[in-house]
């Protein structure tokens, strides 16, 4: 069993403290400031709370720490996690700023410890598949992808939106905005079928979701190396939908998320070939993450997301933050810290 510490018990530090106990292969401390979400941890999950992270890693060993704060939390807490001997598992966004990165990395390759960024789509099998089919060049070269997702936030994610208003959520600087926290996955997962981002054109504004100023609408053209890249999405829409489309000069691939399937559409086929996918609980694809983090901490392969692969995606948040902000085009490689 491993001793594994959540910090942050909001609804994510939540799911996640649930998912690795699912695992059964954690043994699981619940840290917050909040008493009223500590004694709901301690209720509901039967786990031991501290409400004080920093004397928890100095005076406990825990062989993983899980951190779910808002992200300007998160490379500070990361680093002293890992100075103490533990393996980090850091929710998305892996930082609002540049700052501390590469402090981050040296100290994860000083301790010789794992640490890795929660960008759940790459523990969905159906996103697996695609991208396994793409990498085997079926298609050819990736020359344009679409993506278009929308669903309406207070609806779709009831327990969070709850708070989203007086949460990081209602602030950039937490992490919050439609780019930061719901883009931001998308973009991680395209970036590891394509190749990270080069240049961001983005145009984003607040257009309908109650209570906050952050944008709820983003349309962004990238480019990708050799690959355009075009993302729409919303938070305020009545469908719960996510499209991806990836064109080649040999035939097309469509994810359809909500509709359970992928299919590929070669030239000369007169229609989709579709490939269904069986339906998930809410939880699974954490339980799959929980499970591929313990295995990468016991040495096993695993297909989370890199701190490396996080950091690159970091910049495209903040390519996009910036080009919405100019009205310009912006290259990533142009941001500093």
């Amino acid at each position: 069993m491993h001793a594994v510490l959540i910090i942050g018990c909001g609804s994510i530090g939540e799911r996640h403290l649930r998912c690795f106990q699912s695992t059964g292969r954690a043994r699981l401390t619940a840290c917050d400031t909040s008493p009223v979400l500590l004694e709901n941890m301690a209720k509901t999950y039967g786990v031991e709370t501290r409400s004080d992270w920093k004397k928890a890693l100095t005076s406990e060993t825990f062989d993983a720490v899980v951190i779910c704060t808002p992200a300007q939390f998160h490379i500070p807490m990361a680093i002293e996690a890992l100075a103490s001997g533990s393996h980090v598992l850091i929710e998305k966004p892996l930082s609002v700023s540049l700052e501390d990165v590469d402090s981050l990395l040296a100290t994860r390759d000083r301790m010789q410890k794992k640490a890795a960024v929660a960008y759940i789509l790459h523990s969905y099998p159906i996103m697996n598949q695609v991208r396994d089919f793409l990498r085997q060049g079926e298609l050819g070269p990736v020359l344009q992808v679409t993506t278009m997702a929308g669903q309406h936030f207070p609806t779709c994610r009831p327990a969070h939106a709850v708070h989203y208003a007086k949460t990081y959520y209602r602030d950039r600087k937490m992490g919050g905005g439609a780019i930061q926290d719901a883009l931001t996955h998308t973009a991680n997962w395209i970036e590891s079928v394509v190749g990270p981002t080069d240049s961001v054109l983005c145009d984003c504004d607040h257009q309908a979701l109650p209570e906050v100023s952050v944008e709820d609408t983003v349309h962004i053209s990238t480019r990708n190396g050799q690959t355009m890249v075009s993302y729409s999405l919303n938070q305020f829409q009545a469908p719960n939908e996510s499209v991806i489309q990836f064109n080649t000069a040999q035939g097309s691939l469509r994810v359809e998320s909500h509709l359970k399937r992928w299919g590929t559409y070669r030239l000369g086929d007169s229609s989709w070939q579709w490939r269904e996918v069986a339906p998930l609980e809410r939880d699974t694809p954490f339980v799959i993450q929980a499970n591929a983090f313990l295995d990468m901490i016991e040495g096993k392969s695993n297909s989370l997301c890199s701190v490396e692969a996080a950091a690159r995606t970091l910049r495209f948040n903040l390519a996009s933050l910036a080009s919405a902000e100019l009205g310009a085009r912006v290259h990533c490689d142009s941001l500093t810290a």
